[in-house]
């Protein structure tokens, strides 16, 4: 699962049973080549055959400059992911919030929130494409290439 922000990329990895998204680690952004190949190392690290991405949609549904930017970053990774790995968009507009309710909780000041909201939001996105695909989710849900 991944989290693309501006600066940083939070990476999500699930067990081996796709049951449960867990925090694995956040990527300071280096430029699109060098972030898509930090990315494809960790996928390969981690045994990785399927990428969820979330997609940054606007509250009404659209596709904003936020969501536009991970789409250039996402044909930068596909150009250098293995064949056969399937990487799928998964609406991201809520786990932000999540992610952001969770840090609160955590009593993080507002400097630290901004510091981890990618890392914690990585595994609410993948989370939430893990919960739908065990429902029998089958893109419906998902966001088109």
């Amino acid at each position: 699962g991944l989290d693309v922000g501006s600066k940083t990329i939070g990476l999500a990895v699930s067990d081996p049973d796709g049951m449960i998204a867990t925090a694995l680690e956040t990527l300071r952004r280096q430029g699109q080549a060098a972030d898509a190949a930090a990315v494809v190392a960790r996928m390969t690290q981690h045994d990785v055959s399927r990428v969820v991405v979330g997609l940054p949609l606007e509250l009404d549904g659209s596709e904003g400059h936020r969501a536009r930017r991970v789409r250039v970053f996402v044909r930068a990774l596909e150009a250098l992911v293995p064949e056969g790995t399937a990487v799928e968009y998964w609406d991201e507009r809520f786990s932000t919030a999540a992610a952001e309710r969770t840090l609160l909780e955590a009593d993080l000041s507002r400097r630290q929130r901004k510091q981890h909201i990618d890392a914690v939001a990585a595994p609410f996105i993948l989370q939430g494409w893990l919960d739908h695909a065990r429902r029998g989710g089958q893109g419906d849900d998902a966001i088109g290439t």
